[in-house]
């Protein structure tokens, strides 16, 4: 059977590169440069709106990357293209990765300039990584980073994912509920999602439901006895009628189990204040509310400061596609080939030079007071070494860090560590001090002087 051609196996991945990936490559092979290189995957600017990001990907990039290969097919493809030598091709057809690969830990908070992952490799090896890389670690970064924020907006209560209907593709819509289980959500209703990355499967109803039955109460009554402790959506019509008749199926069948109305329009405030006093007036204050609609963290954090009686948060459309802050200025870029220090000179796209070590700083009490970028071997460096080892020499050293075991956890420990301005929503950087080593700040002088 022929694969649809939206469809993206990880067999395929190799070929989702950019052209220039490929010639590049060509013209290393043909010149013979195939020392020995490190590049260095960082952003260089938080966006505006945001105080860290929250590093996620970057391990499951780099156990795919041990996987890389060209078949048969894939190079014939490239062949009908008509830019690439035979002798090529048929070197391509046994290109595997061979090198080293350290990364952060999934959900580490990380900051400007500070490297997510570096690739010490054959020159060709590290530069064919480059486009898959910054695609599979920008997506997930940037929606765990929006993620926590509503985490945190709401301030223990659980959140849930409703957002694959408007998510971009089906692959971020996938890829995306790895991210929310990182970022510390407590369910989603992406059935592939879920299931793929261990994350609890959560749903109420939609209003079709509602409306193809020709009476509220009777759908109400059908779904609950179909689902004991399902949640009933009740805004269709009337949201405080719809909660009324789900008290009455209550108390004229006291076997039915309801766990909870979900409120998906209006004044959610108010609407989840007059729900709740209908709920409890009635002897069933176990039964929750759910809100949804347009959530993000500012209506969150503005709901939860009003007090409004709401238990959990449906979030979709703003978590799913980032709307404030949709992509962050990643870059991989060669640091040194060769043994030499590479160093880009462009106005406001400078690097920092070789291979590198991220060493955070923490107080008496544990709480994160900075961080000092450093040369991989410095000695003397304060604080705790994140870049870890992942892959040597091609082959995976440390397989339950590809699948972000611990990640959630690492998250809520993070969280609990940061500085209290880190974790505000309001715009802002938080004056967390991030510096360069004496060495490190020494090359980049020298390598900057040298050109």
């Amino acid at each position: 059977m022929t694969q649809p051609p939206y469809a993206v196996a990880d067999t395929d991945l190799s070929l989702l590169t950019d052209l220039y990936q490929l010639t590049m490559l060509q013209a290393y092979w043909a010149e013979g440069m195939q020392e020995r290189a490190t590049f260095s995957l960082y952003y260089r600017r938080l966006p505006t709106t945001r105080r860290f990001m929250l590093a996620c990907g970057q391990q499951h990039a780099a156990e795919l990357f041990t996987r890389l290969g060209f078949n048969d097919a894939q190079l014939a493809s490239l062949a009908d293209t008509g830019q690439f030598r035979d002798d090529f091709l048929a070197w391509l057809g046994q290109w595997r990765f061979t090198g080293d690969i350290w990364t952060l830990p999934e959900g580490t908070p990380v900051f400007e300039n500070e490297p997510f992952m570096e690739v010490d490799a054959p020159l060709a090896e590290a530069q064919l990584l480059e486009s898959l890389i910054m695609n599979l670690v920008q997506l997930e970064t940037v929606i765990a980073s929006k993620a926590v924020r509503v985490v945190l907006a709401a301030q223990g209560r659980p959140v849930m994912d409703f957002g694959l209907r408007r998510m971009h593709g089906i692959d971020a819509a996938v890829r995306g509920v790895r991210a929310y289980r990182t970022a510390g959500l407590a369910g989603t209703s992406n059935v592939l999602g879920g299931l793929r990355h261990g994350m609890p499967l959560s749903g109420t109803m939609a209003h079709s439901y509602i409306l193809a039955h020709d009476d509220e109460a009777a759908a109400f009554a059908a779904f609950a006895r179909h689902y004991p402790d399902t949640t009933l959506l009740v805004d269709t019509h009337d949201t405080l009628e719809g909660v009324r008749k789900v008290v009455e199926l209550m108390r004229a069948e006291p076997s039915l189990r309801v766990g909870a109305v979900r409120l998906d329009s209006g004044d959610l405030g108010q609407l989840a204040r007059e729900a709740r006093a209908l709920l409890d007036a009635a002897g069933h204050p176990e039964v929750k509310i759910v809100a949804s609609s347009g959530l993000d963290e500012w209506r969150i954090a503005a709901l939860v400061e009003a007090r409004a009686p709401i238990d959990v948060f449906g979030v979709g459309t703003e978590m799913g596609v980032s709307s404030d802050a949709p992509v962050i200025d990643l870059s991989y870029k060669l640091v040194e080939y060769a043994g030499t220090p590479r160093l880009k000179h462009s106005p406001g796209k400078t690097n920092l030079p070789c291979r590198k070590q991220l060493y955070r700083r923490h107080d008496a009490e544990g709480r994160y007071i900075g961080d000092t970028i450093a040369l991989r071997d410095e000695p003397g460096i304060e604080g705790e070494a994140l870049l870890r080892p992942m892959v040597r020499g091609g082959q995976l050293v440390q397989e339950e860090m590809a699948l972000a075991v611990g990640a959630r956890e690492r998250v809520i420990d993070s969280l609990s560590r940061l500085p209290d301005a880190l974790k505000r929503l309001e715009a802002g950087h938080g004056d967390y001090p991030v510096d360069l080593s004496p060495a490190l700040e020494r090359l980049r002088s020298t390598t900057r002087n040298a050109i």
